[in-house]
């Protein structure tokens, strides 16, 4: 009988298991799919577990769903999990699962401590140090195979290459008190014949198994997730405050730009260093990564933030604010910073003529005043700013980035060394790891791990504070040796931080970022339905590379959307900001409008492209948002989009009633193995050539598209002009190197033996047939629409209407001979438009 908590495959739930497993580990040591082999010279101490036969988790907080459960067991022939076991218990096995060779395949990687990305090949040597996830293609089966490391019991695993193809598994606890020899179930394996169906159902199977997380068709996203928004990070970085940012938000809503969310990033909360006054904010915090060593030392806001009296910015002498200055005033800060280190690292003694660091700020206390704090902010934010409905703020998951500083109330919290885990010895150099390497974590006791969420949300819950946004999620790994190993002090954490969300945040008001491993995925995601795809959103190279600021928007783009296809089976995929005034904000802003989820800039304070931001932004805040989330294209799934110097990057999405691609050139940069980070490679800087067709939509992948694959015809507007094309039509692409284009795709629909119609969408808009809510062919002759949004309204149609109809009146169109149809929708303050087109 099982233990209490596991289930034996799906017999209690009343699910049989009768078919045989696709996969299978033969007498010669080699592990197959229908007789195709994957992995060959097997070691002898590797094993093969059909999932039916597995035991699987009962968890009683968060069963999956029937569906889920019908369909993982309908599916169960084509899992199996891969175990392993060795003579001595150890904390860390490296141990060979076979050699991968002359096999094309998809890897996600760790490529720093929280950050990971794609990588391509066809060797098991080609692979990188904490592999994630491999997909390998099996053309002689038409299908694909998914290969995950997973959580088994306190131990956690990866993929690393090895010599002559071989796969190694790497399988850590993360502590040496915490030791086993044996694993049943530390790695999984599926095969399928859709890549976009196989991640699905691999996750589906592993949720069921692990019961430690919850996949994302079972949770629900954050409010913001088709609003647009604002950060502060690029505006101000650690030097926030009151006054610059109320003008933020009022440069948006004077230029009709309502944003809808507002995120007051890193800069607010109340932290120092140890050397610091215990209960006194840091006053210099412009040196590079110096609030790394900082500490959470109150849940309140900083003295910045507790200045503010209600009512300060709506009085008409507010203090005003210039962008330029602030940032001439940080300028001298940084320099300042940067003089004194290098005057301590010489050895010589401070100049005390130079000027002490100070905290930059506007607001004036004046006796007598009330203060506010954040509460008063919020609160006369939302008074004069209407709409703005979420204000979320920055938090490290231990708090701030060095944690909590010891003695705050009601919390054990004991200063920790970090530890790197041998498997990132190789991973990209990164400032923040050594910062919190050098400082150490002020880790609470993960039994207070529900305390420290509870004092810091039901605080900010109260001030207004709608949701956070969850940063440097992946340093839980460094602190775990004393602690039981890196899952059971995630475990700790993340149940005490789901808890608090469901509680402050209306259960989903959390954005996570810096969380790219498997351990947040399978352990941390049960509550957790959004977080960041790609890595920081860099303005510029930061190493001083000057074609930077274009090569570094493609490798975001590729982190995005290759990321995704596991990523996105937790949670909704977050693309990040960018600034709508940057060389390359286009490039980003296209890619934002097909992505799925929200968007948002971190604009500077009056530096915005607002003729940009109409393509993506309606007049009440709201977005055109696909309704799945952005992908790469089959064709580019074992293709290098970086530095293959040949491949665009196509990613595909949907709307309710038509399809779109985005194609990007991306080509010019990337991860460079030998040097372990990503830099340019400038020949491969240049024009690259491609083809897009309706068949590369995934139209099966949303029940109201499911049937669209089968259309004769489609009409695909890009590049200002409608075409028709056949299903399988190739349209042939050139991109100047970060360049792109959007095509939507629309079926063609054959009212009566002369008109055929197809509705392309607002095409002001970059994702034009968002703005479809409603299509409807009625008859033969009446095609009804509903419109989202305002603008010039595109379709195609061989025939001249008789009339169209606009919210009950007729409106005047344009039809030309070529099938193009046009006429204006206007802006009825966030209603539907109803459209009637009538043919004779």
């Amino acid at each position: 009988m099982p233990p209490p908590n596991i289930i034996s495959s799906f017999s209690l739930n009343g699910y049989g298991h009768n078919q045989s497993c696709r996969i299978s580990l033969s007498p010669n040591r080699e592990i197959s799919v229908d007789g195709v082999t994957l992995l060959s010279d097997v070691p002898e101490n590797v094993k093969l577990f059909p999932f039916s036969s597995s035991p699987h988790s009962s968890t009683n907080d968060s069963p999956p769903t029937p569906q889920i459960l019908k369909s993982v067991n309908s599916k169960s022939q084509n899992g199996a999990f891969i175990g392993l076991s060795v003579a001595k218990p150890l904390d860390r096995i490296l141990n060979p699962v076979g050699k991968l060779v002359d096999r094309k395949f998809l890897s996600i990687f760790r490529f720093k401590t929280w950050w990971s990305t794609m990588w391509v090949g066809s060797n098991g040597s080609d692979l990188q140090m904490e592999t994630q996830l491999v997909l390998l293609q099996i053309p002689e089966l038409q299908s694909y195979a998914l290969v995950v490391p997973v959580i088994e019991r306190s131990f956690r695993s990866a993929f690393h290459p090895g010599r002559d193809g071989e796969v190694v598994l790497s399988v850590e606890s993360g502590s040496t008190k915490i030791k086993a020899n044996s694993f049943s179930s530390i790695a999984y394996l599926h095969v399928g014949d859709n890549p976009f169906d196989l991640f699905r159902d691999a996750f589906a199977a592993l949720r069921v198994h692990l019961g430690t997380f919850r996949v994302l068709q079972e949770k629900s996203p954050p409010n913001i997730v088709d609003k647009f928004g604002w950060c502060t990070w690029d505006a101000f970085y650690l030097t926030v405050e009151p006054v610059g940012l109320w003008h933020g938000v009022k440069s948006f809503f004077d230029n009709g730009f309502p944003l809808r969310f507002l995120i007051i990033d890193d800069g607010w909360q109340s932290i120092n260093m140890d050397h610091e006054n215990p209960v006194e904010d840091s006053k210099d915090l412009t040196g590079l990564g110096s609030q790394m060593l900082c500490r959470l030392y109150r849940f309140k806001e900083n003295e910045k933030f507790a200045k503010y009296s209600a009512g300060t910015m709506l009085r008409k002498d507010a203090p005003k604010f210039k962008q330029s200055e602030h940032d001439k005033t940080f300028r001298e800060m940084v320099e300042l910073a940067e003089k004194k280190k290098a005057m301590k690292k010489r050895g010589n003694k401070e100049d005390p003529n130079l000027p002490e660091a100070r905290i930059i700020e506007y607001l004036k206390e004046e006796e007598g005043s009330q203060r506010g704090g954040l509460k008063a902010l919020i609160a006369d934010l939302r008074g004069k700013f209407a709409g703005l409905n979420d204000v979320y703020v920055w938090h490290a998951l231990c708090g701030a980035w060095g944690g909590v500083r010891p003695g705050i109330s009601g919390l054990e919290a004991e200063v920790t060394r970090a530890r790197l885990a041998p498997g990132l010895e190789k991973t990209m150099y990164d400032l923040a790891v050594d910062m919190v390497v050098k400082g150490g974590i002020g880790l609470v006791n993960p039994k207070q791990a529900a305390d420290l969420y509870e004092g810091m949300h039901s605080y900010l819950a109260d001030v207004g504070v709608t949701g956070v946004k969850v940063d440097v999620i992946h340093s839980l790994e460094y602190v775990s040796e004393d602690h039981g190993g890196r899952v059971e002090l995630a475990k700790a954490y993340y149940d005490g931080l789901s808890k608090s969300i469901k509680k402050n945040f209306g259960g989903s008001g959390l954005i996570a970022s810096m969380e790219q491993c498997n351990d947040f995925f399978f352990l941390g995601t049960k509550q957790i339905s959004m977080g960041r795809v790609g890595d920081d959103f860099w303005f510029e190279d930061p190493n001083g590379d000057p074609m930077g600021v274009y090569w570094l928007q493609g490798v975001h783009m590729i982190h995005c959307s290759y990321n995704s296809l596991w990523q996105g089976q937790f949670v909704q995929p977050d693309w990040d900001m960018f600034q709508s005034d940057h060389l390359c904000a286009e490039f980003h802003a296209a890619s934002r409008a097909i992505c799925g989820g929200p968007v948002y800039v971190s604009d500077k304070v009056g530096g915005h492209n607002f003729d940009l931001l109409r393509k993506l932004v309606l007049p009440d805040g709201t977005i055109l948002r696909c309704q799945h989330f952005a992908l790469p294209t089959r064709d580019c799934l074992f293709e290098n989009p970086l530095f293959d110097g040949k491949t665009p990057l196509k990613i595909w999405n949907l709307n309710k009633y038509v399809g779109v691609v985005g194609a990007f050139n991306c080509q010019g940069a990337g991860w460079y193995p030998e040097e372990h980070k990503c830099k340019a490679y400038p020949q491969c800087y240049k024009p690259v050539s491609g083809s897009v067709s309706p068949h590369d939509v995934e139209w099966e992948q949303n029940p109201l598209t499911s049937g669209f694959r089968n259309a004769e015809e489609y009409a695909v507007y890009f590049n200002n002009t409608i075409w028709i094309v056949k299903s399988k039509e190739q349209v042939d692409i050139t991109l100047e190197p970060s360049s792109f284009e959007i095509f939507t795709f629309s079926p063609l629909h054959k009212l009566n033996e002369r008109v055929a119609f197809a509705p392309i969408g607002l095409e002001n808009m970059f994702n034009s047939g968002g703005a479809i809510e409603l299509l409807k062919y009625e008859g033969n002759c009446r095609v009804k629409i509903k419109v989202k949004g305002r603008g010039s309204f595109l379709a195609y149609s061989t025939h001249r209407p008789q009339e169209i109809t606009l919210n009950g009146e007729r409106v005047g169109f344009e039809w030309t001979s070529n099938g193009t149809l046009r006429f204006e929708v206007p802006w009825i303050g966030g209603e539907l438009s109803e459209v009637l087109i009538l043919f004779s």
